[in-house]
């Protein structure tokens, strides 16, 4: 089978496609032949060594994927060959095939494509678990979401108006812009042309309930400046690259929460509700209300590329590498 391969930490151009025997397939496992796999913004960190997980050398990049299972180990339940499943996994799905356990997999829709399936999980269940559980968005109230065209920012714009909250996308470009008004924002604001602050003076004179940043750098103090008393400020990741040193003293003054997101630990800690998050994302997928955005597509070959327009943000929606 044919695999993307992380060879030495470097840049994405330094991924190697090579051929190599699939994994044998043990007690408890499942194989996947896989058809597509998401592209986020982890992929950029664990290849360049920078991820909180270091996988043994030699690793595939790739943390979540669709595709069809083709055998299945002894003890196993709940899956058989022909299943069609999303496939989460921390690192590895830039392959043909995977080789993974039953917690990992999750039925996929009969109504939604590979290319979608690929592109659901990831973002969609980090940004629900930030609304849902972390912010706990209430109808009514205002949602500030930065980097709202990327994959988590816009599903966070699509799963806010889902849960009735008044959403303000915040974007770096006017197609940007477009693109959150198409997803259901009701205000944008365009970093390049207007302030953070003074903007949402305007659109939310007593500050926004929530704030939700996967963006970091320079505007995660504006953001936090213009909250609302006893507002809720999610930290969902760093995509500008530096991280933001926060005035404490800003909580104190907001009453407000600083509340981080690592959605990765929450389903590992708390697997009954994220399966229950997982059914109400695909009941909101069926029901018309939510729908990833898969912008491009990418050949195995490329994944290196897809990855780097993830590092230089050239991103809008989900990008995904099909096999």
């Amino acid at each position: 089978m044919k695999v993307l391969h992380c060879k030495a930490y470097g840049p994405p151009e330094a991924l190697v496609l090579e051929d190599v025997a699939p994994a044998a397939l043990g007690r408890g496992e499942v194989r996947v032949r896989l058809h597509a796999a998401g592209v986020n913004f982890p992929d950029v960190l664990i290849i360049q060594g920078k991820y909180q997980f270091k996988p043994e050398m030699p690793f595939a990049p790739g943390g979540e994927a669709a595709g069809v299972v083709t055998e299945v180990g002894e003890r196993v339940e709940g899956f058989k060959p022909g299943d069609k499943v999303i496939v989460m996994t921390g690192w590895g799905a830039f392959a043909e095939e995977l080789v993974v356990t039953p917690d990992r997999l999750a039925p996929l829709p009969p109504s939604m494509p590979f290319e979608e399936g690929a592109a659901f999980l990831m973002t969609y269940a980090t940004s629900h678990h930030a609304l849902k559980q972390r912010a706990r968005l209430q109808p009514g109230e205002s949602l500030l979401v930065l980097g709202a065209a990327g994959g988590v920012g816009l599903a966070a714009v699509e799963l806010g108006k889902a849960m009735g909250a008044r959403v303000i996308a915040g974007v770096s470009t006017d197609e940007k812009a477009a693109l959150a008004r198409a997803h259901g924002a009701d205000e944008v604001i365009v970093y390049s042309r207007e302030g953070i602050r003074d903007r949402l003076k305007a659109l939310a004179p007593q500050g926004v309930d929530v704030v939700y940043d996967p963006v970091g750098g320079d505007y995660s103090e504006q953001a936090l400046r213009s909250i609302a008393w006893k507002g809720r400020f999610l930290v969902v990741g760093f995509a500008s690259g530096p991280i933001p040193s926060i005035p404490l003293n800003l909580a104190l003054l907001k009453g407000c929460e600083i509340v981080g997101v690592f959605w990765g630990a929450f389903t590992a800690r708390e697997p009954d509700l994220h399966r229950a998050n997982v059914a109400e994302l695909v009941g909101l997928y069926e029901a018309g209300k939510i729908r990833p955005l898969v912008s491009k597509t990418y050949p195995l070959a490329e994944g290196g590329q897809a990855i780097r327009d993830m590092m230089e943000r050239k991103v809008t929606g989900k990008t995904v590498v099909t096999m």
